[in-house]
């Protein structure tokens, strides 16, 4: 069993997103450089999402040029229009998005489960055809929806075979609302073990409700090694006001370390990369880890308000 966890960051992406005060080109640039210098590996940087629907990200294009090397980068693509912009771009990684929930994936790209499928397999095709190196396909609401309620393992395992004969490269399994209890957790890895490879499985949790980390746990005691993560837990759930939304990455890092596995992560260095983005915000850090980290190196929680 490996004694290595792979940590694929997304806070430049999905966990400014749903921000509504404007981060600017150059704090996100020095955001990416600075988890590059803590060693992260895989960022995901963007999504080429119509800046109509998320101004947040209008900036993708210029975003992606020039920044740091080193580092896997990866865009979201959500449609064909997305992907015409990503190719351009140069980018070689991308993910495309599902859900297991057929009522939020309508309310939330205006799709049926299938019809976002059929777009996928235009995207991945062109994708391929492009050049392009890696795709992933996130599949949210695997526990619970806002709108339909709990979510059944059999259905979340159905659409992640469909997500694998597209040919994605893996599947990053998103607990959207943050309100599973690892006893869920271990029901569901069950179902997914029996018919997803290991290698296709990256978890993604959510912290709303305070059992991200214990998810975490829970993945790594069944031997998975490869979770979604967000420096300081940026990117809140939008369906519960006020909750927090990504588990951060400083949080599974120091698991993961005191567990006794490997992340290639330096996790000062992490704690401080995202001090500049929460002051653009205006917010302290709210990660457990982080918090206990800055303060070991004397750095005030407030310096990122």
């Amino acid at each position: 069993m490996s004694d290595f966890v792979r940590i694929i960051e997304v806070a430049p992406r999905d966990g400014l997103q749903n921000e509504s005060t404007e981060i600017s080109l150059d704090i996100k640039r020095q955001f990416i450089a600075n988890l590059v210098d803590a060693k992260v590996t895989e960022i995901e940087a963007t999504s080429f999402v119509s800046p109509k629907w998320v101004p947040q990200l209008a900036d993708a294009d210029e975003l992606l040029q020039g920044l740091p090397s080193g580092p896997l980068y990866s865009a979201l693509v959500p449609n064909r229009r997305g992907l015409d912009r990503a190719i351009a771009s140069g980018v070689k990684r991308i993910a495309v998005f599902t859900a297991a929930s057929e009522e939020f994936t309508k309310k939330n790209i205006n799709m049926t489960i299938e019809e976002s499928l059929d777009e996928f397999k235009v995207v991945i095709q062109g994708f391929r055809e492009a050049g392009g190196d890696f795709v992933r396909g996130y599949l949210s609401t695997i526990v619970e929806c806002p709108y339909a309620g709990k979510i059944s393992p059999a259905a979340v395992v159905e659409v992640a075979e469909k997500l694998l004969d597209l040919g994605v490269d893996e599947i990053s399994f998103g607990e959207t609302l943050g309100v599973a209890a690892p006893s869920e957790i271990q029901r569901l890895i069950e179902a997914v073990d029996k018919r997803i490879p290991r290698e296709y499985t990256v978890w993604h949790f959510h912290d709303t409700n305070g059992t991200g980390v214990a998810n975490v746990a829970t993945a790594l005691d069944y031997g998975y090694r490869a979770f979604d993560a967000s420096a300081a837990g940026l990117g809140g759930c939008p369906y519960a006001k006020g909750a927090g939304g990504n588990v951060a990455t400083e949080d599974v890092v120091y698991l993961a370390h005191r567990m006794g596995f490997e992340t290639g992560i330096d996790l000062e260095t992490l704690s401080r990369a995202s001090l500049s983005v929460l002051d653009a915000l205006g917010k302290s850090p709210t990660s457990k880890a982080q918090v206990a980290s800055l303060a070991s190196m004397r750095v005030p929680a407030e310096s990122g308000r």
